[in-house]
């Protein structure tokens, strides 16, 4: 059986297998590849809905009534109290990083920033007390609610307020009330 090139009859089905193995390898390994930058991929993916749920939903919510009260009952409510709690399921929500903006039809938006001073500053900033005492929170967490005080520019009987509380995260909870006819020291604004 020999033909002068050599007898290469006994490396055939060695050489088959080497090529089968090296072939089984670099399969394997291009699909660890590919399932690895599937999963990052999906990972990915799961993230970004729950960050965009988490921006699409509120995570405050107003608890009860909303006041007004007037330093002076001829100009108007001079200042505003409203109580916020979270959401069921919320985690906590930091109030350094939350805007409220008022706006009534002959003023425009102001934005309010959060302050730790014992009062707010007129059309400025508000204070976060909670349970409406204290000194102002910086937080609230599960199970808090949070008294917002925030002195503006007098608004007058009869007038619509929208009002807008903007959280560092989530959605825009707004509201509007209106001034009622006859304005006292204290009152509902409904």
């Amino acid at each position: 059986m020999c033909n002068g090139k050599g007898n290469e009859e006994g490396f055939t089905g060695l050489e088959a297998a080497i090529v089968l193995i090296a072939f089984i390898v670099v399969a394997s390994v291009f699909s660890y590849v590919v399932l690895g930058a599937g999963f990052f991929t999906t990972q990915k993916a799961q993230e970004t809905v729950y960050r965009g749920i988490e921006q699409s939903t509120t995570n405050v919510q107003l608890v009860g009534n909303v006041y007004g009260l007037a330093s002076n009952s001829t100009e108007g409510i001079d200042q505003i109290r409203l109580t916020i709690g979270l959401v069921p399921g919320t985690q906590s929500v930091n109030l350094e990083k939350m805007n409220i903006v008022i706006s009534t039809p002959t003023v425009g938006p102001r934005t309010l920033a959060w302050t730790n001073a014992t009062s707010s500053t007129k059309d400025t900033n508000f204070i976060a007390l909670k349970n409406g005492v204290g000194t102002s929170q910086s937080a609230m967490t599960s199970g808090d609610q949070v008294e917002i005080q925030m002195n503006i520019t007098a608004v007058p009987h009869d007038t619509k307020i929208n009002i807008e509380i903007r959280p560092g995260v989530g959605a825009t909870y707004p509201f509007s009330k209106t001034t009622p006819s006859i304005i006292t020291a204290n009152n509902l604004i409904y």
